[in-house]
C-alpha cells in the first residue's frame, strides 16, 4: 500500500517539512540563530584583529596599543564563547523537541491507520520508520539553519575581511569556488540510492532480531542458528557495504575542499614571491589578516559543500516519515457519527461483499443474523471467511456493498469509541501488553476498581493461579505473556472481557491451543461471560460449540446453512459432513 506515496525527495518535500516544523519553534531557533549570527561576526572579527596583532608586535613601542588589540582579542573570544553555548543549547532544545513531535504523529498516525496497512508492512519496517526518520527530520533542519546562518555568514564575513585587506589575492583564491560545486554535484548523484538501501538493510537486521526473540522456541528446536545468522550476516554486510560507500562519498567533499585550498594557498604565496603585488603593497598585518580569513574560511567552506549530500540524506528518511503520515486512512469515523443506540446487541449482515486489496472476494452477498442475547457459532471451511466475518464487525476494513447494522444501526455512521465499547473479543493469539496482570486485566476498563479486578479473574477461572504467582496480581507477564502458560494468558484475556462487560461477545478460536485441563477451565470462563450477551464463537472444534443457539455454516464467504444443531444434522449438508468427520460416528438426529 504504501508505496503508492513514495514521493519524489525535492524542494517541495523540504519546504513542507520547514512549514511544519520551523514556526512551533520559533522562539528556540531564533534564539540559536542571533547567537549564530554572533558567532559568524566574531570569527571575522578573529580574522580582522590578526592584522592589529601583527602590526602592534611589530611596532611594539606602543604598549597602549598592545594592550587595546590583548582586550579586543579577549572580547571577541568571549563573546564567540558564550553565542556559541547559546546555540549549541537552543539548537539542542529545538531539535529535541521536533524529533519529540514527529515520534508522536508518526504513532498517533499509526493509531488512526487499520490493520491493512500493517499487513503491507512489516513491524521491522514500521519501526525503523518511526525511530529514524523523526531523527533525519531534525538533522536536516539543522544542517540547514546552521549552514545558511552560521556558516554562510561566516564565509562572508571572512570573504569581506579578504577582499578588504587584499583584493587581488581574494579574487585568485575565490576561482576556486566554482571547481568545488562541481564535484560535490558529482557526489550527490548516487547519495540517495545508497541511504534508502542503507535504510531498507537496517530495517532486515531489526527484522531478524525480532523473529529471533519471539520465535527462539522455533530456532533451537529446528536448529536454525546457522540460517538466522546466515540473514543477520547477509543484511550486516549490506549495511557495512553501503555504509561505506556512503562514508567515501561523505569523505570525498573534504579533500575537494582541502585540495583546492592548498591550490590557493600556493598560488598566493606563488605569486607574492614574484612581486606581482609590489614590494610596499601590503603590511605584514595585512597580509596575515588575509591567510588567516583564508584559512578560517575553509571550515565552512568545507561545511557548506558537504551542506548538500547531508540533506539529501537526510531528506530520504524524511521522505519515509512523509509515507506513513501521508498513506491514506482506510477505515475512518464519519463526520457525521453517532453513537451506537441503548440495545441488546443484534448484529445483521444485509448482502455484504467484501475483498482484501484486488484478491478474489472474500465475502458474496452475506446475509446472516446475529440475535441479541444468544450465542452464534461459526463453522466451515478454513478461508472460508469466519475471520473476515469478525474483523468487519469490529470494522477494522468496511464492505464493498451491503451493510453491517448493530441495534438497526449501520456501523459505518457510528463512533469508533461507542462501537469498541459495544464488543468484547477474546480471539486465538492472545496478546497481553508489558506490565502486571492488574493492569493487563485493567485494560477492559481503566475505571475498573481492584474489586471488580478480583470479580473478573475469579469469573474467568484466573484468581486461584494468580494467587499463587511471585508478586500476585502485581506480578509481570513479562513480553507479551511470556511468563505464563497459554491457559493463563487466554484467562486473562477472558478476565479482561469480563471487566469490559460488553453486550456483544467475539471469540475467535478461544480455546484451540489449550490443552485439555486448560480448555476445560478456559471454556467454564467463556460460558460465564456469555451469558446474556449477543455471542459470537469461531471454532474448528465443533465440541466447544454444540450447546450454540444457532450454527452458520460458511463456505466460500456465503451463509450455506443456518439453524440448531438438530436442524443441520438433519440436512445432511456440510454440517453434518463436518460433524462425522470429527467425532467419527453418526450423531442421532433429534
Amino acid at each position: 500500500m504504501i508505496d503508492r506515496f513514495q514521493g519524489n525527495i525535492n524542494s517541495d518535500m523540504l519546504r513542507r517539512l520547514l512549514r511544519e516544523n520551523l514556526k512551533f519553534q520559533a522562539l528556540n531557533y531564533g534564539i540559536a540563530m542571533a547567537a549564530m549570527i554572533v558567532i559568524a561576526i566574531t570569527t571575522a572579527l578573529t580574522a580582522w584583529i590578526m592584522k592589529d596583532i601583527i602590526d602592534s608586535l611589530v611596532q611594539s613601542g606602543d604598549r597602549g596599543r598592545v594592550l587595546a588589540v590583548a582586550a579586543g582579542v579577549a572580547t571577541i573570544f568571549t563573546l564567540k564563547g558564550a553565542a556559541t553555548y547559546t546555540q549549541v543549547v537552543f539548537l539542542s532544545r529545538a531539535g529535541n523537541r521536533i524529533v519529540a513531535n514527529q515520534q508522536r504523529n508518526l504513532y498517533d498516525r499509526l493509531l488512526e491507520h487499520g490493520v491493512s496497512f500493517f499487513n503491507s508492512l512489516d513491524s521491522s519496517n514500521i519501526l525503523m520508520r518511526v525511530t529514524s526518520s523523526a531523527q533525519a527530520a531534525r538533522a536536516v533542519i539543522d544542517t540547514l539553519i546552521m549552514g545558511f546562518v552560521r556558516d554562510l555568514l561566516t564565509l562572508i564575513g571572512l570573504i569581506i575581511v579578504m577582499v578588504y585587506q587584499q583584493p587581488t589575492l581574494s579574487l585568485f583564491s575565490l576561482i576556486f569556488g566554482p571547481v568545488a560545486i562541481l564535484g560535490v554535484r558529482l557526489i550527490l548523484k548516487r547519495v540517495r540510492g545508497i541511504v534508502e538501501a542503507n535504510m531498507m538493510s537496517s530495517a532486515e537486521i531489526i527484522k531478524v532480531i525480532q523473529e529471533t526473540s519471539s520465535g527462539i522456541r522455533v530456532v533451537k528446536a529446528f536448529a536454525l542458528e546457522k540460517h538466522m545468522a546466515e540473514r543477520m550476516n547477509s543484511a550486516i554486510s549490506k549495511v557495512e557495504d553501503r555504509s561505506n560507500a556512503m562514508a567515501r562519498l561523505n569523505g570525498a567533499t573534504s579533500p575537494l575542499m582541502e585540495t583546492l585550498s592548498g591550490f590557493a594557498i600556493a598560488g598566493i604565496v606563488a605569486l607574492s614571491a614574484v612581486g606581482v603585488f609590489g614590494s610596499n603593497a601590503t603590511s605584514p598585518g595585512e597580509l596575515m589578516s588575509f591567510i588567516t580569513a583564508l584559512l578560517m574560511a575553509y571550515e565552512p567552506a568545507k561545511r557548506l559543500a558537504r551542506m548538500r549530500v547531508s540533506i539529501e540524506a537526510g531528506l530520504v528518511g524524511v521522505s519515509f516519515m512523509y509515507q506513513i503520515l501521508d498513506t491514506p486512512i482506510s477505515v475512518r469515523e464519519s463526520p457525521n457519527a453517532r453513537p451506537l443506540p441503548d440495545g441488546a446487541g443484534q448484529i445483521e449482515f444485509r448482502a455484504v461483499d467484501f475483498r482484501y486489496t484486488d484478491k478474489e472476494p472474500l465475502l458474496r452477498g452475506l446475509t446472516v443474523t446475529f440475535e441479541a442475547g444468544k450465542t452464534t457459532a461459526l463453522v466451515g471451511p478454513s478461508g472460508g471467511g469466519k475471520s473476515t466475518i469478525i474483523n468487519l464487525i469490529l470494522r477494522l476494513y468496511d464492505p464493498e456493498k451491503g451493510a453491517i447494522e448493530i441495534d438497526g444501526l449501520d456501523i459505518r455512521e457510528t463512533t469508533f469509541g461507542s462501537l469498541r465499547d459495544k464488543i468484547g473479543f477474546v480471539g486465538q493469539e492472545t496478546f497481553l501488553f508489558d506490565g502486571t496482570l492488574r493492569q493487563n486485566i485493567a485494560l477492559g476498563r481503566e475505571d475498573a476498581s481492584d474489586e471488580e479486578i478480583y470479580a473478573a479473574a475469579k469469573a474467568a477461572n484466573a484468581h486461584d493461579f494468580i494467587q499463587k504467582m511471585p508478586e500476585k496480581y502485581d506480578t509481570d507477564v513479562g513480553e507479551n505473556g511470556g511468563n505464563l502458560s497459554g491457559g493463563q494468558r487466554q484467562r486473562i484475556a477472558i478476565a479482561r472481557a469480563i471487566l469490559r462487560d460488553s453486550p456483544v461477545l467475539i471469540m475467535d478460536e478461544a480455546t484451540s491451543a489449550l490443552d485439555s485441563e486448560s480448555e476445560h477451565l478456559v471454556t467454564e470462563a467463556l460460558q460465564t461471560l456469555s451469558k446474556g450477551r449477543t455471542t459470537i464463537v469461531i471454532a474448528h472444534r465443533l465440541s466447544t460449540i454444540l450447546s450454540a443457539d444457532k450454527i452458520v455454516v460458511i463456505k466460500d464467504g456465503e451463509a450455506i446453512e443456518q439453524g440448531t444443531q438438530g436442524e443441520l444434522l438433519s440436512q445432511n449438508g456440510v454440517f453434518r459432513s463436518l460433524y462425522d468427520r470429527q467425532f467419527s460416528t453418526a450423531a442421532p438426529h433429534e
